[in-house]
């Protein structure tokens, strides 16, 4: 009996040196940018992600056109992936799996204020390519899942749900709900921004709650974008409308929880013309392509985002505002200079090495904390009602548009 029960706990005991809790696109990433690394790997993700083994929905007509249901299957939850998360998809074998007609650059983007100010930002101005690339959230995800299935070193739990997790000198442990039990010498957390793996650690900071909510629809709209991404910053809110391949865009637009409520009450034909008016008509007349939804804003200034053994990557690591569509760009950047650290280490060092850790968590302040102030001082110095504050920033906008190299400044980081 000795020898079963023995036998039983070895099959269920796994020793690995990183595992990285949550299969979103920070920790997938990170799972990815460490192939070949000679660490050996796990990911854990809770959801089935049953996208990740099936042929995306791309089918092509006899004609080369693309089908119906491709054309009208929108996600509403998009990301603007910036050059550099661009470069870094790419050189992880994700970028190549993502169908090009799915994509739309954004060559160009106009910034409104509420006084007929205007910034704008060209592409041409930056020299660069495009400004940022519209992506959808499963595009992205099937495209880093494929990528993660022709890894060899690594193992993927899939589902699995976490139970437990204890820390001894040497590594930590993790039980699973099904009883697995996992050792490693480092635990990533990259489980979104109620981490489990944050709270386990005993990291903690209170949320700044930003009293907005942000609502998503996607749209067609009979005037051609041309590539432009406009936003426009109101009292009551701040709308952007982002391109979509072909005439269609994608609206983030952050208001009040009781504005918020007001719009998913209203018909397709009542948002489009809210839409459509807070847009100063710019793009058109509006058709809803995908239906309205709203998710809770905030902000997380973590005092830390590693541990003993642990370290946190995308939304388990910093909450910001969606306005300057940095969040996921700034994901990527940890998995990129966590990877970097662990692939650069050293044969001898542990890959949990509490200097190591501290050495990630000092190169990654600066640009999470940056990203923050802007996005806060940005919401907070638009969405008020201050008839001093008014004029300046209007006047801010307009002085910044006609001063190249500080657009320059303001959009070399975020292009990283």
């Amino acid at each position: 009996m000795e020898n079963i029960a023995m036998i039983s706990a070895m099959k269920t005991s796994m020793q690995y040196d990183v595992v990285i809790i949550g299969g979103g696109p920070a920790g997938a990433s990170l799972a990815a940018a460490l192939k070949g690394s000679g660490l050996s790997l796990a990911l854990i993700e809770a959801g089935t992600y049953p996208h990740s083994n099936s042929p995306p929905a791309q089918e092509a007509s006899a004609n080369g056109s693309l089908s119906e249901a491709f054309i009208d299957d929108w996600d509403s939850r998009i990301y603007a992936i910036s050059p550099g998360s661009s470069r870094f998809l790419d050189q992880i074998g994700a970028w190549s799996r993502l169908d090009p007609r799915r994509i739309a650059p954004i060559e160009q983007m106009r910034v409104f204020g509420d006084t007929g100010a205007k910034l704008e930002f060209t592409a041409y101005q930056m020299g660069v390519a495009e400004l940022a690339c519209i992506l959808e959230n499963r595009a992205l995800q099937r495209a880093l899942w494929q990528t993660l299935q022709d890894q060899d070193d690594l193992d993927l739990l899939n589902p699995a749900r976490c139970a437990a997790l204890s820390f001894t000198t040497d590594a930590a442990e993790l039980t699973l709900e099904d009883g697995r039990r996992l050792s490693a010498k480092l635990i990533v957390g990259a489980d979104g921004r109620d981490s489990w793996v944050r709270n386990q650690a005993g990291i903690s900071a209170a949320p700044v709650d930003y009293q907005q909510l942000g609502v998503v629809a996607n749209f067609s709209c009979a005037v051609p974008h041309r590539g432009i991404a406009h936003q426009w910053f109101a009292e009551d809110g701040i709308l952007a409308l982002l391109p979509l391949p072909g005439q269609r865009v994608s609206m983030v637009w952050s208001v009040s929880p009781e504005k918020s409520k007001s719009l998913l009450a209203l018909s397709d034909e009542e948002l489009c013309e809210q839409v459509s008016c807070a847009a100063r008509h710019t793009l058109g007349k509006l058709e809803v392509i995908t239906p309205a939804a709203a998710f809770p804003l905030r902000m997380l200034t973590l005092p830390q985002i590693s541990a003993e053994r642990v370290a946190l990557i995308g939304d388990a690591a910093h909450n910001m505002h969606p306005l300057a569509g940095q969040g996921v760009n700034t994901g990527f950047r940890d998995a990129r200079q966590l990877a970097q650290l662990l692939n650069s280490r050293g044969a001898c060092v542990d890959c949990g090495d509490a200097q190591l850790l501290r050495r990630y968590d000092r190169k990654r302040r600066e640009d999470i904390y940056t990203m923050q102030a802007t996005t806060y001082g940005l919401k907070n110095l638009f969405c008020n009602d201050n008839p001093m504050l008014r004029s300046l920033r209007n006047m801010g906008l307009n002085v910044t548009n006609h001063l190249v190299p500080l657009k320059k400044l303001l959009m070399q980081h975020a292009l990283n």
